[in-house]
């Protein structure tokens, strides 16, 4: 049975500064630029309110995480387990398996191995890993980031870390469903994928969706918003039905960035969602 879960993204405006991490190339090494935002509620207390407000389960960005220490993580492991809410996924926003910089690709695979071991203490079942920026139609670069994904896959096995790996069609590298199709029969077994309501082209999503649906342990479901927040309701009914005709088993993830009071966003495709679950 599908659940009720939530992106960190949808409260990106109440959880505090914003980490983002960027590649200096002419440093050749990874920086952190933050961008500073309100914090209303700060990360661990947020599985309590979400558990209050009626979700099962989360999906972090690692630019929401205010530390990476292990103690710090091993406080955010307990407080998703004492409010009974799954940390189902970090979602790594950073990297780029596909890059033709050789150097840039390795930093960034390690970069990848090092927030595998922060999902693994901080008690994530899986992590979002970027496919990659080339175009969808580069073969080459579909079978680089294929390998990138399996070595990510062994690398948390053979650690023992418990993280599964997943993909999304998110990035131009999936930015199509065949594209997908041909990365996820090169990983087989080694990853699974996030099928997301605003990433593929308007209007072939529909028929792209049952594409990536199969191998999806999720769905962003992100609706289309007026300048007042309000979805549209008849477009977001016809990608949840493509959810529901494929016969979906996993997280429908609640994804709201409009304007306006972020949980009254929420509420208003929560209420949609509802008779999807």
């Amino acid at each position: 049975m599908s659940y009720l879960s939530i992106s960190t993204w949808s409260l990106h405006r109440l959880l505090g500064p914003l980490r983002f991490t960027a590649w200096n190339a002419e440093a050749k090494q990874h920086e952190t630029h933050v961008t500073e935002q309100p914090q209303v509620l700060t990360l661990l207390e947020l599985p309590a309110e979400l558990a209050r407000r009626g979700y099962q389960a989360a999906e972090v960005c690692h630019f929401h995480f205010p530390s990476t220490e292990p103690a710090y993580l091993q406080e955010l492991k307990e407080a998703f387990q004492s409010a009974g809410i799954k940390f189902d996924t970090l979602l790594l926003d950073y990297g780029d398996l596909t890059n033709a910089d050789e150097e840039r690709r390795e930093a960034d695979i390690r970069c990848m191995q090092q927030w595998i071991d922060i999902a693994s203490l901080a008690g994530a079942k899986q992590i979002r890993i970027v496919a990659g920026e080339e175009a969808p139609d580069n073969e080459e670069a579909i079978r680089l980031s294929a390998d990138a994904l399996n070595r990510l896959s062994e690398y948390s096995q053979s650690q023992s870390k418990n993280v599964r790996i997943i993909s999304e069609n998110f990035k131009s590298l999936t930015s199509t469903g065949a594209s997908c199709v041909k990365l996820l029969d090169l990983v087989g077994n080694n990853a699974d994928f996030i099928t997301d309501f605003g990433n593929f082209k308007f209007k072939a999503k529909y028929d792209e969706f049952p594409l990536t649906l199969p191998r999806s342990v999720s769905v962003h479901a992100k609706a289309q918003y007026d300048d007042q927040g309000y979805p549209d309701h008849d477009e977001f009914i016809k990608c949840l039905n493509t959810v529901r005709a494929a016969e979906f088993n996993g997280a429908i993830v609640l994804i709201y960035d409009g304007p306006g009071d972020m949980w009254a966003g929420l509420d208003r495709i929560k209420a949609i969602v509802a008779d999807y679950l």
